[in-house]
């Protein structure tokens, strides 16, 4: 037979600290008042609060945590639970043990305060108590010192973002009313938000391209993409972690309180007299929400064809075929080619008031005057298929596809094509002779593939030297040269050129990127053996053979022009092979491919 629990009231007395006169008065008061007997005793002063909490630790069977003595909680621990609950709940962790956490309540019989615990932070619980508003008291002290802090370390990042800059930006977020100016210079003034802002307008400054913010167990990273590479960035402080995250979250018009799933929003904002627009993807990682902004510069879709870094060949090539009546032109890289680019500054050529251009985008990232754009959105139906359906009933000259992903979208493609639409889409292939294999593997019949598609264009984007501060290489590794196609005669009375490094590239060698191209235009040949299901390399010996100079032709060129490296062009073209190394070179290991 399970054995009664005592009640507080009698462990109380037992200990002495209260008599019968004062229990009874206890008693009465809290059945008036409802309230506990602990709080009542504690009120009339006839128990300290570490009394009761002591008797109700003895009553549970718990351990008793003493507040008032020192480095009873360890800092080091706060991180352990988010803040939020901290100060919700008022709750403490203690320690940590494998899986098991070790948490200071207050209320042993909140049975919801517990359930909600166990459900946020996962894993095993051990529970400990402490008096109520002692807990309240730490966490307030320790709520203050931690402010004072933030405010120190955001001070000094904002100044020192401002001295490496050497100018000061204004920022303005798209949709704030000018009357509440006043209001939010006010808001300004929070280091969280001054922090943001700051984050926000370095990246631009420097000419990234994402914004990367990551937390692990101590720290929270912060990197910038710039010329297609991360750069780490000084940390951002742990303890701002949830109120970073929360920031960019109204910003971008996101759920707060949503942790579980991931998230997107977009952020409009004027930086330094130009509207800026982010994409912010938000996403539940280990050790909290992981955060990237993709900053989309108006002047990006704007680049033109001639600026894309195209020989004038490829170019002069590429202009008369976006200009055919009908067919399919598609774009084909990895992740971050610039695929988009390539048919925005297409699309921006081809604009006129006489053509109609419809495009089906997910997501839309550029808008653009004079085309008539459609935002994918598969919850609602408004998939990339229906919205082509119904493109071809609005009577349009030219069509973008963001990408065919399946066999639904690729037969409305090229129904289209074959219907007398010129199709404009993007492809996930390595290469451009590549592309007509995986149309047929998606499930696309070889002969329409065959007739509808006029040419594929591959690309990949190279970062270019800083003009300022390039050095020639003396003496080139000959491993490299064979990596890139090249030999000793080849560069006789060339100059091949290195990253130097100086303040207008950050110190990197590199400003900017371009692509390198390789335009495959269907002839004949091309597709009797796209008709046959004929391999890649089939396809593409058949391409070079009729002209197409290849990805490492063109970075061939960019190497000798002085625009770009050959580690450059080596990593990115990914070349293979059996390299013939010269004796003199054989303890080079320069290469990164």
């Amino acid at each position: 037979m399970a054995r009664k629990r005592r009640q507080l009231g009698e462990i109380l007395k037992r200990w002495g600290l209260i008599d019968d006169e004062k229990l009874e008065e206890g008693l009465k008061i809290s059945q008036g008042s409802r309230k506990r007997i602990g709080e009542v005793l504690v009120d009339l002063g006839y128990a300290q609060q570490n009394d009761v909490a002591k008797a109700l630790a003895s009553q549970f069977g718990m351990e008793f945590v003493d507040l008032d003595q020192p480095d009873v909680v360890s800092k080091d621990n706060l991180d352990l639970i988010p803040t939020d609950l901290i100060k919700k709940y008022l709750v403490l962790p203690l320690s940590k043990e494998g899986n098991k956490l070790k948490i200071l309540v207050h209320d042993p019989m909140d049975l919801a305060l517990i359930d909600d615990l166990r459900f946020r932070l996962g894993g095993e619980m051990e529970l400990a108590l402490g008096a109520k508003e002692k807990i309240r008291e730490y966490i307030e002290s320790f709520m203050s010192e931690t402010q004072a802090s933030i405010d120190e370390e955001v001070r000094k990042m904002t100044m020192d973002q401002s001295l490496d800059r050497g100018a000061s930006l204004d920022v303005h977020v798209a949709g704030e009313e000018d009357e509440d100016k006043d209001d939010d210079n006010d808001a300004q003034s929070a280091p969280i938000i001054r922090l943001v802002a700051e984050m926000i307008k370095e990246a631009v400054v420097t000419r990234a391209s994402d914004i990367h913010i990551e937390p692990f167990a101590n720290r929270v990273r912060l990197r910038y993409r710039i010329d297609g590479v991360c750069i780490e960035k000084d940390a951002i402080p742990k303890r701002t972690q949830q109120s970073v995250i929360a920031r960019l979250k109204i910003m971008s018009g996101m759920k707060i309180e949503e942790k579980r799933i991931p998230q997107d929003g977009r952020i409009k904002m004027k930086i330094g007299g130009e509207v800026v627009d982010f994409r912010v993807s938000c996403c539940p990682a280990y050790h909290g929400e992981s955060v990237v902004l993709r900053i989309l510069r108006p002047d990006a879709a704007k680049l033109g064809l001639k600026n894309l870094g195209m020989q004038d060949d490829t170019l002069e090539l590429f202009r008369s075929i976006i200009a055919r009546p009908n067919g399919i032109f598609l774009v084909t890289g990895p992740t971050g080619s610039g695929k988009t680019t390539t048919l925005y500054s297409a699309l921006s050529e081809l604009n006129r008031p006489d053509i109609k251009i419809i495009t089906a985008e997910d997501p839309i990232e550029y808008n653009f005057k004079g085309i008539n754009q459609c935002q994918v959105n598969d919850h609602i139906g408004m998939s990339f298929s229906i919205i082509l359906r119904a493109m071809l009933r609005q009577a349009p000259n030219i069509i973008l596809v963001g990408e065919i992903r399946d066999k639904v979208v690729g037969e409305v493609a090229i129904q289209a094509a074959l219907t007398g639409h010129m199709v404009f889409s993007t492809l996930h292939t390595n290469d451009a002779p590549s592309a007509i294999t995986r149309l047929i593997d998606m499930g696309l019949k070889p002969f329409l593939v065959a007739s509808s598609i006029q040419a594929v264009l591959g690309q990949r984007l190279v970062r270019i030297l800083c003009d300022h501060c390039k050095e020639p290489e003396e003496n080139p590794s000959n491993r490299l040269l064979n990596l890139c196609g090249l030999s000793k005669s080849d560069i006789e009375g060339q100059t091949i050129y290195k990253p130097g490094g100086c303040t207008r590239c950050g110190g990197s060698g590199f400003r900017g990127r371009r692509g390198i191209y390789e335009l495959m235009v269907m002839n004949s040949e091309i597709r009797e053996l796209a008709f046959n299901r004929s391999a890649v390399s089939k396809i593409r010996q058949a391409a070079v053979a009729s002209g197409m100079r290849n990805l490492l032709g063109d970075g061939k060129l960019k190497i000798l022009e002085g625009k770009t490296t050959l580690d450059e062009i080596a990593r990115m073209t990914q070349v293979e092979g059996t390299v013939d190394i010269d004796a003199e070179d054989d303890d080079d290991d320069s290469l990164v491919a």
